[in-house]
């Protein structure tokens, strides 16, 4: 049975996105592919695939040693330089060399996913063959992440004090620049008598871009707006529950894995108008660019009974678009087909046994 080795450290820092979609990955892998192959989790050791889900130099280090066991490296494309960039502060050398590190770790695969189709132009801008990219979209399980009853919701808003009346915006993400923190909070002063929450902290501390200024806002910020801070993956559902729409005012993103959760809990989606959404989400959300506009279709979902029901139908017609049976399907068929692949090349090399 071949044998498949997932690595990766992105666990380790709570509260971003890579997390996330790597122990959602793996959970799909370990549950629906457990017959066809050995799935191994941070293995010292070779496997048939070698599957990197973060960049950290021990693995890029230890790819040769890969390569000369006939391993088929396989890397997980989270983020570009452009999209790091507003994520975190370094100094200028440090960036320059962060940056290049990024896109040699990619080149150095077999072969790379990304969970957004926009990023194989990009790829292959830098220089990496397309056919060595595929598209592979997040998934969220449902098991984890479910529309609660109304029973269920009032008691939640009692357990947060929440008025029940009350119409409540929620986002969640890293305490970025990017994440258009400042923007959510001036939406948040032009709407008093709307709540406002944010789920998220600083990820990587104080050298998150923009630290010191959130840290002020965070300081004092207007009544209507709560800030959490991170929190724990498996209370994120009672909040998208809470919430009557999912924001997300942010000005750079691959494929956040909160919109997926937030669909799953059929809740609305608004979010910035980037070139990156169209393919991935298609009309299942509502976008703006400006705070006016997002603030028109806050009060219109507020207000408008019709327009809410219709955006919480496109939520759950997003959800079941990304099922846990055609994404497993993608997986599936990915992994056979490079597993052939290395062993065309193997054998035409002379170098495969069985």
């Amino acid at each position: 049975m071949p044998t498949i080795n997932m690595l990766s450290a992105a666990d380790k820092v709570k509260g971003q996105g890579v997390g996330s979609a790597y122990l959602e990955q793996l959970d799909l892998v370990q549950n629906g592919l457990g017959e066809e192959y050995t799935i191994e989790v941070n293995k010292v050791k070779c496997a048939d695939i070698m599957h990197y889900h973060t960049i950290n130099l021990p693995y890029y280090l230890s790819l040769p040693f890969a390569k000369a066991r006939k391993s088929v490296t396989v890397g997980a494309v989270h983020f570009l330089p452009e999209t790091v960039d507003g994520s975190i502060k370094l100094p200028h050398i440090a960036t320059h060399v962060f940056y290049k590190y990024i896109i040699e770790f990619y080149k150095s695969m077999d072969y790379l996913v990304t969970v957004n189709p926009n990023f194989i132009d990009k790829l292959e801008a830098y220089g990496i063959p397309r056919n060595k990219i595929a598209y592979i979209p997040n998934f969220v399980s449902k098991e984890k992440f479910y529309k609660m009853n109304e029973l269920q919701k009032k008691e939640l808003r009692k357990a947060y004090n929440i008025p029940q009346d009350k119409f409540v915006v929620l986002c969640a993400g890293q305490l970025q620049l990017r994440k258009g923190v400042f923007e959510f909070v001036e939406i948040a002063k032009a709407m008093p008598e709307v709540e406002f929450i944010w789920a998220g902290g600083f990820s990587f501390g104080n050298i998150t871009s923009g630290y010191k200024e959130v840290k002020e806002l965070l300081d004092n910020p207007p009544k209507n707006v709560r800030f959490l801070g991170i929190v724990e993956r498996d209370k994120m559902n009672e909040l998208y529950n809470i919430a009557d729409l999912m924001f997300l005012p942010s000005y750079s993103e691959l494929f956040p894995m909160i919109i997926l959760e937030a669909m799953n809990c059929n809740t609305p989606i608004l979010l910035r108008d980037l070139d990156i959404y169209p393919n991935i989400l298609f009309d299942y959300y509502m976008k703006g660019n400006t705070n006016e506009e997002f603030i028109g279709h806050i009060q219109r979902l507020k207000n408008d009974i019709v327009y809410k029901e219709k955006y919480i139908a496109k939520s759950k017609e997003g959800s079941e678009f990304y099922s846990r049976e055609h994404i497993l399907s993608m997986w599936q068929e990915f992994y056979a087909e490079i597993l052939c692949a290395n062993k065309k090349i193997l054998l035409a090399s002379g170098e495969f046994t069985t």
